[in-house]
This record gives C-alpha cells, structure tokens and sequence, in this order.
C-alpha cells in the first residue's frame, strides 16, 4: 500500500477525520480488493494532491457503513468522498474516479 493512503478501520478513526474536515478538506476513498473498476481508481486516487483516508470495504465494512450513515451518501465501491466542516460536500463512484476531478473538487472545497 502506499503511503499515500491512511488506512481508516474503525469508527474512532473516521469520527477524527470528520473533525479534521473542519480544518481542511478530508478525502475519503473506500475501496474493494476484489474489483478491478476499484483497481483502477485506486491508480487514481494515489496521485491526488493529498493524503487519501482509505476504506478497505472487505476489512471495515462497519466504518464503510457508518460512512453511509453520517454523510446520507449510499454506498458504491469504489467511492470517492471529500469532506468539510463535518459534512459531505462532494462524491463521485465508479469509473467517475479521476486525479483531476478529485483534485479540482480539493481546490473547490479547500
């Protein structure tokens, strides 16, 4: 894995990212080991211009759904999410993964 990504397992760690989102912009992408749609966008998501939290879906399906819960996004894998001030402000799923529209969405919201 690459340093790039912050793994996220457990709730403690994402309720921490969505206070941090009050400071900057928190990328959150949750990712499926087994899909080669969310192989490629995990090709894209290391090379935004900043860290990534990573979401492992086969290893923490609870966080992966409370992620669901927090932010009234429906769950897709793979899933890019940027958060701010403690809320969704952007989402993309699927192939829509793309370094320049998540960095463009990072700018927007910084």
């Amino acid at each position: 894995m690459s340093e790039h990504f912050t793994p996220v397992s457990d709730n403690n760690e994402l309720e921490t990212l969505f206070k941090l989102s009050h400071e900057r912009p928190v990328v959150l992408f949750k990712h499926s080991l087994t899909c080669p749609i969310s192989s490629a966008a995990y090709q894209e998501m290391s090379s935004v211009e900043t860290d990534v939290s990573l979401i492992i879906v086969q290893r923490a399906r609870e966080v992966s759904n409370e992620v669901e819960t927090l932010t009234g996004i429906r769950h897709e894998s793979p899933q890019a999410i940027i958060l701010r001030n403690g809320r969704a402000v952007w989402n993309v799923s699927h192939w829509n993964i793309k370094r320049s529209t998540v960095d463009e969405a990072l700018r927007a919201n910084a």
